[in-house]
């Protein structure tokens, strides 16, 4: 099916299908969304604490390196030789002084910048590179680097605004709600999804669909849409957040009084710690889903911390990131709970498995729809910013395709 602008109706309520398919515009999102003029997130600065640390990850599907450099500047570029185009790092994680290519061994510095070329004037006066081959216009290609609050975003684009103008007040300020303090790393997952990366990002920035399809959370009232909370959509409707409060676990809300969930079973928790949480930002928010496009969550659920990063894996199979944190200051008790609590998610987390499959059955269940469309009206037809006491909305999803429409020109 052609990806035209033509085969998208007016309005923002209504999503070819087609475009969880299409190999052509997966082709287009590489070069227009992922290296074009928006910050993608790579890694956590504390994962790069030392001198000569390097990460490496991914913009979209080029690979890259984040590297701290001997002037304890942090540089990203490239995960690709200039010469034949092996990738240099294989590596996650790292600490070296150069890079060097193991296939023929250029050497490059932690800026990205060519240094060493083997065998450049050849052997005994035989061959060798030209006389007029400069290294200095051969380095790998790099990115501008944004460093907020410890979370590292990188972009190829030069037309690429500030990073404070590119989130805006509302999100910048929700992410330094959760990124307060000194970060440590407690764990990773790299969990595959057997759908479009699109796909996860509309669940992400799907406020409701939490309390229906995680009955987890609602068996234990973790998360219903009867408990207070709302959502926060940038000025762009490109980025948003998802939060709520807990209520008293005695109290009778509106899912037992409806009976949306079936109650006659009486489940329990062989060790109910898990659902023990710590107020530790002071504002009694249990749960934030923070959402940066195109591709990036900074979560908070009870005292879980974690980053994800969504990357598209052809096209109908994706790669998600999740990397757990605490802070430095963190005791043994917190980092123990927030440890425990990191079971609620993941590819197999009391709540979460559930969104590592469901995208699987749109996949499945799209295949040959074409320009069939589907319908996000709950909650209304447009994109409206700032505050909003709600998540009974498909607005965060709204604004997601706002802002991939304008951007992909379509």
């Amino acid at each position: 099916m052609s990806s035209s602008a033509a085969s998208w109706p007016s309005g923002l309520t209504r999503v070819p299908y087609h475009v969880y398919s299409d190999a052509a515009l997966a082709r287009r999102e590489q070069t227009t969304l992922f290296e074009g003029p928006t910050w993608n997130f790579l890694c956590l600065e504390a994962e790069i604490p030392n001198i000569n640390d390097f990460a490496t990850t991914h913009v979209g599907e080029t690979p890259v390196i984040v590297a701290r450099g001997p002037d304890g500047n942090i540089n990203g570029f490239e995960n690709r030789c200039v010469h034949r185009g092996a990738m240099l790092c294989l590596k996650s994680h790292g600490n070296a002084r150069r890079i060097s290519c193991v296939y023929h061994n250029w050497v490059y510095d932690l800026k990205g910048n060519l240094t060493s070329v083997t065998f450049q004037k050849g052997i005994n006066g035989k061959g060798g590179m030209p006389a007029d081959f400069e290294r200095g216009k051969h380095g790998l290609r790099t990115m501008r680097i944004a460093n907020v609050n410890g979370l590292l975003f990188g972009t190829f684009a030069v037309s690429a605004p500030p990073i404070e103008e590119y989130l805006g007040p509302e999100i910048l300020k929700r992410v330094k709600r959760v990124m307060r303090e000194k970060v440590k790393v407690l764990g990773y997952i790299d969990q595959a999804l057997p759908s479009n990366w699109k796909l996860y990002m509309e669940n992400v920035k799907d406020p409701y669909h939490a309390s229906l399809l995680h009955t987890f959370f609602t068996t234990f009232k973790l998360n219903r849409l009867s408990q207070p909370g709302g959502i926060v959509v940038s000025q762009s409707g490109a980025h948003h957040v998802s939060y709520s409060m807990l209520e008293g676990r005695d109290k009778v809300s509106e899912y037992e009084k409806t009976e949306l969930r079936a109650k006659k079973e009486d489940y329990r928790l062989a060790d109910p710690s898990i659902l023990d949480g710590v107020d530790e930002f002071g504002d009694g928010i249990t749960l934030q889903i923070l959402a940066v496009f195109p591709n990036f969550i900074l979560q908070q659920i009870q005292n879980a911390l974690a980053v994800r990063k969504v990357l598209p894996k052809g096209v109908g199979k994706s790669s998600l990131l999740w990397t757990h944190f605490g802070f430095v200051d963190d005791d043994e008790k917190l980092t123990g709970l927030r440890l425990k609590q990191s079971n609620l998610v993941g590819p197999a987390g009391y709540i979460s498995m559930e969104d590592g499959a469901v995208g699987g059955f749109i996949q499945r269940g799209v295949a040959g729809a074409g320009d069939t469309q589907e319908i996000i009206e709950m909650g209304g037809h447009g994109v409206d910013s700032g505050v909003h006491d709600t998540r009974a909305t498909e607005m965060p999803i709204r604004g997601f395709w706002k802002e991939y429409r304008a951007r992909m020109g379509l």
